[in-house]
């Protein structure tokens, strides 16, 4: 008995697997001319790899473009916005922007390095390891040697007979499901941002409480001389002053709190929102570009063939009726190929749209960290917010007519 031979249409990937082909850290690396900002570099480091390169966002500008033309029929994320910077480095919008776009450019770099048909790639390689002063000429040579996948994998011209019969039916059923999916996710993430932004709220609302504090606390006018002798005002302030450093900690801990529900909740989020507008990115290209154009052949074609047919109708030269003739042979040959190019994208798709499911359980992920990062933000508040109760005893002593309030509510 033979071995079944595995279907060419099925990727064979987990979610582990995917994950553990690379991890690449970007550390923005901002050079100032003056005050004003001459231009970004990035640190980039590859785990897999073991070695850091440097590169602006020109250099991910044309390998972004080089990929799109190698892999036409395959998910490239899309890059960030470049937008010229004209603010000064110190201004807090342009801070906000770099980081916003070194963020990005982590999401693109490591999406593209965890993809199967994309980590074996030259393109990839010399991005990620060249170190000479030209990385850009040293991309496009690598490009022209290789071409667009198209002509460089084996199953190009034979992809028609790997896919399904209702494959159209699939394609659309699968674009309207991922939309749903987007949608969901879009959501998730903007509450998910929201909450991250409260809680950094909270942190600017506690430290200002507490400098509110010191500032009372430290307030040295003083006492009316008919208040001065039943009041307590003098030891209360003492210890108002002191609450400060408590409210202090709170904040820091607050900070804490969004800083990781941003970076473990918010980043993974927009990863797996990234994955899903390159495949709606990748459908309209389907669309658009190679279903289009095979359209366009066939109409053409299409004239042609009646050109023809009244050319031997009507008596002409010759020398038009061959070269009309040529001209449909040339025709022929070009919608072969866009028949070919049309089934092989369609073959690309169906593998495209199980890499999306195969990166759903990401979503376990999201709320691990999410749950993890509200675990761990209560108990360091709450352990903060009970080393400060006991030193509240000393403003509800009994001179004052007022009772201590309990450890926990009734």
């Amino acid at each position: 008995m033979q071995p079944t031979q595995e279907d060419p249409l099925i990727v064979s990937q987990t979610l582990t697997k995917l994950l553990g082909r690379d991890t690449i850290q970007i550390e923005s690396i901002p050079e100032k001319k003056g005050l004003f900002l001459k231009h970004v570099e990035y640190q980039v480091t590859s785990q897999r790899f073991k070695i850091s390169v440097y590169r602006r966002y020109s250099d991910f500008d044309v390998f972004h473009e080089l990929m799109l033309q190698r892999f036409a029929y395959r998910m490239v994320p899309a890059l960030p916005p470049k937008r010229m910077l004209k603010g000064v480095l110190t201004s807090t919008s342009e801070q906000e922007f770099i980081e916003g776009r070194r963020r990005a450019l982590t999401r693109f770099i490591n999406l593209v390095a965890r993809h199967p048909f994309f980590s074996e790639d030259e393109l990839l390689k010399t991005f990620l390891t060249f170190n000479g002063s030209d990385v850009q000429t040293k991309l496009r040579d690598a490009y022209k040697k290789m071409g667009d996948e198209f002509l460089t994998c084996r199953l190009a011209t034979q992809a028609k007979e790997y896919l399904p019969a209702d494959i159209q039916a699939q394609f659309s059923s699968s674009r309207q499901l991922i939309r749903n999916i987007h949608n969901s996710f879009h959501k998730l993430r903007d509450r998910a941002e929201t909450m991250a932004a409260r809680s950094k709220e909270n942190a600017t609302d506690l430290l200002m409480f507490g400098k509110e504090l010191s500032t009372l606390g430290t307030d040295s006018a003083p006492l009316p001389p008919l208040a001065s002798s039943q009041s307590t005002w003098g030891s209360l302030r003492q210890s108002i002053k002191g609450l400060s450093v408590e409210f202090g900690l709170l904040a820091d801990k607050a900070m804490q709190q969004g800083k990781r529900e941003e970076d473990d909740v918010v980043e993974k989020l927009n990863l797996f929102l990234d994955l899903l507008q390159s495949y709606k990115d990748l459908c309209e290209r389907h669309e658009k570009g190679v279903l289009h154009e095979h359209q366009r052949a066939l109409q053409k074609y299409s004239v042609m063939k009646r050109q023809m047919m009244s050319a031997t109708v009507q008596p002409k030269e010759q020398v038009s009726v061959e070269q009309l003739e040529s001209r449909i042979v040339q025709q022929e040959n070009a919608i072969q190929t866009m028949e070919l190019r049309n089934y092989f994208s369609l073959f690309c798709l169906h593998q495209e749209i199980q890499l999306v499911f195969i990166y759903l359980p990401i979503t376990s992920h999201i709320l691990g960290a999410f749950v993890n990062s509200q675990v761990q933000g209560h108990r360091e508040m709450g352990e903060v917010w009970s080393a400060l109760h006991p030193k509240l005893s000393c403003l509800f002593g009994a001179s004052n007519g007022l009772q201590s309030p309990p450890l926990s509510p009734k």
